[in-house]
């Protein structure tokens, strides 16, 4: 078996169905059976949705997502400090910039896509005891069959580790957690309801040093509330509906309790942590069991995803033959920095709403309403995109402050409606605002990766003039590999991926 991927959640599940669409033959192992029912994330931005679709779920994942319209910061007496309103226009990505979902419903339509892919096979009741490398290309993993007791080991080229933030395979590596020092105790409930709220429909984040709390609407009836426990409070004390309406009182003010359902409530621990290492030779490690990003930016989830796809391209292309198997070590190159990244940006906007005390409070009631004066401020505020990777194996950087490589390029409408995923597919593609000649479109034929022309007046020939390139390379996962004006030098670094890429496509 060339890949067992330890542990069927979203990044598991993701990372099959990608090494799958490339005819790479995995194994997902997962102790339970199905998804887990409880509620846990609840977003996911524009280049994570740009990610599903790629994996051909984008037009489910619209149907069972809502886009959340912005972010209010209000006061302990719950005033209005600042209202950032997102457009109703899609992003670049070609996406709303957030989507609000309910796990376990992205969790069954990940699952279901995956059974379109005989080379994938995910096998539950599998709980994974021993994960060792036995040379310096295959390792063993050791799997007990909970239904019935009895043990069998499957020997594999890679292991994948999924397995969230207990992760067996990040100890089998020699890994440990290092602790960014942020460690808070929330209270999150969910509540249906077919009443009538009569809330701005965005995420109202209550900027209180005191009690810190989030609300937003996840669906058409199902609402959350996340409240920061103080110390002497446990779940156990808002257990009921009874319990709870105090704390969401300012939200269902006139709505009787006999119309609100409480669906869960539960104790998280809110942690930053990343891994200090996500490889062993053949071994990785993604999503929890790599990182643990608190949850005020709404970026954990999406960055196991960000994880699943950067990984599973490259490593198709060393199991095919495309790619030579140093490109491996790119992965935590990439990854590693990009997600410490969003975790300091999520401790650095939890201190913003709720830090400081009574001093804090008075600071952020002169401040805040003042922010959207600040040029760029509003913008930003509502912004989705991430940073950008920083250079690699397989991130090309040149001088300069306009950089390409390392970002997403834009998925607008190319020809024919279509947009420019849809055309690229799983390759590489060339995008160039000059002309090609015959014989380097044949050589880039050759090496499986798909010429677009950046027509003058479209939005691939603006990214380009903005990034002062003329010609850019963008990897399977729309990363830009590279980009410039000389054309020679650039296509010099396309390489020979997934000749047979078309015939492959699924």
């Amino acid at each position: 078996m060339p890949v067992v991927i330890v542990g069927a959640g979203p990044t598991g599940v993701s990372a099959a169905t990608a090494l799958a669409r490339y005819g790479v033959d995995c194994l997902v192992l997962d102790r339970w059976t199905d998804v887990y029912p409880q509620p846990r994330a609840v977003h996911l931005d524009d280049e994570v949705f740009r990610l599903l679709a790629g994996l051909g779920v984008g037009e489910q994942f619209a149907a069972i997502s809502r886009p959340a319209r912005g972010l209010q910061l209000r006061d302990p007496d719950m005033r209005v400090l600042a209202e950032f309103r997102r457009e109703e226009a899609l992003s670049a990505n070609g996406y709303p910039q957030a989507n609000m979902f309910d796990q376990p419903d992205l969790e069954r339509l990940l699952r279901d896509n995956l059974e379109k892919h005989p080379n994938a096979v995910l096998r539950g009741n599998a709980e994974v005891i021993d994960v060792v490398p036995i040379s310096a290309d295959r390792a063993r993993v050791t799997v007990t069959d909970r239904s019935t007791g009895e043990q069998h080991c499957v020997e594999t080229r890679y292991v994948l580790g999924c397995d969230g933030a207990n992760s067996l395979v990040r100890k089998a590596i020699g890994s440990a957690m290092d602790d960014l020092k942020f460690q808070q105790r929330w209270l999150v409930a969910d509540v249906m309801t077919d009443a009538d709220l009569g809330q701005w429909d965005g995420v109202h984040q209550v900027c209180d040093p005191g009690r810190a709390a989030t609300y937003m609407r996840i669906g058409p009836s199902r609402y959350r509330w996340e409240f920061r426990l103080l110390k002497e409070e446990t779940a156990d004390d808002y257990a009921t509906l009874a319990a709870l309406c105090p704390l969401i009182r300012p939200w269902v003010d006139g709505v009787a309790p006999e119309e609100l359902d409480l669906v869960r409530v539960a104790e998280y621990t809110f942690r930053a942590q990343i891994a200090t290492r996500w490889r062993r030779s053949n071994m990785f490690i993604l999503g929890d069991a790599a990182h643990l990003t608190p949850p005020f930016i709404g970026q954990g989830l999406g960055a196991g995803l960000r994880d699943a796809m950067n990984l599973s391209w490259k490593l198709a292309g060393v199991i095919n033959g495309w790619l030579p198997e140093a490109v491996l070590g790119s992965y935590e190159d990439e990854r590693k920095p990009h997600a410490r990244n969003l975790i300091r940006f999520a401790l650095a906007v939890g201190a913003a709403m709720t830090a400081g005390g009574r001093v804090g409070d008075a600071l952020r009631r002169i401040v805040v309403p003042r922010l959207h004066l600040i040029p760029g401020v509003r913008d930003k505020a509502v912004d989705s995109a991430t940073p950008g990777l920083r250079a690699s194996g397989l991130v090309m950087r040149s001088p300069g402050r306009r950089q390409l490589a390392g970002r997403l390029c834009p998925n607008p409408i190319v020809s024919n409606g279509k947009r420019f995923d849809e055309i690229v597919g799983r390759a590489f593609a060339v995008v160039s605002a000059v002309p090609i000649t015959t014989a380097q479109r044949d050589e880039m034929d050759r090496r499986g990766a798909v010429v677009i022309a950046a027509q003058p007046g479209t939005e691939l020939a603006s990214w380009l003039r903005a990034g002062r390139a003329a010609v850019g390379v963008v990897r399977p996962d729309r990363t830009v590999l590279t980009a410039g004006r000389s054309v020679a030098k650039v296509l010099d670094a396309v390489p020979a991926f997934a000749p047979d890429v078309q015939a492959a496509h699924v």
